[in-house]
């Protein structure tokens, strides 16, 4: 019944929604290849291979995607399972293209969330296994996957505060629509815990910690640091404030922060990296009001020294955090309260300035500061006042970088567990063709 009325009110939904989604995904570019995915076109899956299991792997966007490469290099090493890997945004795609053309069999995107959309994907990957990462929770997929005897396991599985809020106030519809789900596999005991105060069976949700600690990153060799400095226009050998993955009015705070750290006579370069490139066109005003030279990495090597560089790519957060003596981290400045990961900085060993507002990542973002590798501020003015204070203290820096690598190397091994649990799953499914 339940499910009756969602796919009733999904239509309608979707077409008051579609001008803001029409000129999001116009704003964002790179929808024309495989549009149709989203309308259940996804025609691309190679035929089945006798004995071969099969897993539908959704991965929302870049994040995610970064975040399955070391758990897809592990399937992939087992000649009985293949993956059909899926993502919602142009971006996820063009990560996936890129880093795992031969880990998967199949990539493209993930279906509206409406019947004719979901079945018609459904039927074209036909798994024995689906998978989805983090917050991703989609009525008609389970509904789907749940009709086809198809286990569901949700994977680095949190909620937000938000998400938690909403779901709690229709909290008795929610095993009706969730019921598709097998096995969640929290990424806290804080996330755990929600999960069984929403209705879902305690023996159903387990703990595996967040497969993003397991990243293993190769440092930079120098030749390769070197000639990454002077693409971004910046000296060898002055300090450098990231600010990581930025959110509007993000990035006037952190250039006030730089600010200080000039005007208090320090020698310091900033490297700013919004969460969404595009946004550069928004970007660009402040820093020409900002007064310093600065130069936009998408333009190409700056042609000289600047004090300022707009990273405005993808995929180059990692590699562009080597470089940080000090980061902060984004969407976490009111108005901003849900926060970016702070997982790749701290494995890093980097120390950290945040705003409190993580919710997306609170029990992460506690630990980081309950350890000293993190430290939290409130507004704009104070976080000047801390990376100043921070950037005349080099040993507490130290002190936070040891924090934060100490920290990374204490919460690792969730890889293993997450691989053990989809692989039982499998095992429980329905058997491997012939």
């Amino acid at each position: 019944m339940l499910l009756g009325v969602y796919r009733l009110l999904f239509a309608p939904a979707l077409v008051l929604l579609a001008p803001y989604y029409v000129w999001r995904m116009r704003k964002r570019g790179g929808y024309e290849q495989h549009f149709g995915d989203r309308f259940g076109g996804f025609t691309r899956v190679p035929p089945r291979r006798s004995g071969v299991r099969r897993i539908w792997l959704q991965a929302v966007s870049v994040g995610e995607m970064l975040a399955i490469g070391p758990l897809l290099e592990r399937l992939r090493a087992d000649p009985t399972v293949e993956v059909v890997l899926t993502t919602t945004t142009s971006t996820g795609m063009a990560l996936a293209n890129e880093r795992y053309s031969t880990c998967t069999i199949a990539r493209g995107y993930f279906p509206l969330d409406a019947w004719p959309c979901s079945f018609r994907t459904w039927n074209s990957i036909d798994p024995d296994l689906a998978v989805l990462t983090e917050g991703e929770r989609w009525p008609e997929h389970l509904a789907q996957a749940r009709r086809r005897g198809v286990p569901v396991v949700c994977i680095n599985a949190r909620l937000s505060d938000r998400s938690y809020r909403r779901l709690w106030r229709i909290r008795p519809l929610v095993p009706q629509l969730m019921g598709g789900i097998s096995r969640i596999l929290a990424g806290s005991a804080d996330d755990a815990a929600r999960f069984c105060e929403l209705g879902f069976p305690a023996e159903r949700v387990q703990i595996t910690g967040n497969i993003k600690l397991d990243i293993t990153l190769e440092p930079l060799v120098p030749e390769a640091r070197a000639t990454l400095l002077q693409s971004l226009g910046f000296p060898p050998d002055e300090p450098i404030l990231l600010g990581s993955s930025t959110w509007p009015g993000e990035e006037r705070a952190v250039l006030m922060a730089f600010r200080a750290l000039r005007a208090d006579g320090f020698r310091a370069r900033l490297l700013l990296v919004p969460r969404h490139a595009e946004r550069r066109g928004e970007i660009i005003p402040e820093l020409e009001a900002s007064g310093f030279a600065f130069h936009v990495r998408s333009t190409g090597p700056a042609p000289g020294r600047v004090d300022v560089t707009l990273a405005d790519t993808t995929g180059e957060l990692r590699t562009l955090t080597q470089l940080a003596d000090l980061v902060f981290i984004g969407k976490s400045l009111p108005p901003h309260h849900e926060g970016q990961t702070p997982i790749e900085a701290a494995a890093l060993g980097k120390p950290i300035v945040m705003g409190a507002g993580m919710s997306n990542f609170r029990p992460i973002a506690a630990e980081l500061v309950r350890c000293g590798a993190a430290l939290s501020v409130h507004s704009a003015d104070q976080l000047a006042q801390v990376v100043l204070s921070l950037w005349r203290d080099a040993d507490r820096r130290r002190s936070m970088a040891l924090a934060a690598a100490r920290w990374h190397r204490v919460n690792q091994g969730a890889l293993a567990r997450t691989l053990a649990a989809l692989l039982e799953e499998l095992e429980h499914s329905r058997p491997a063709r012939t």
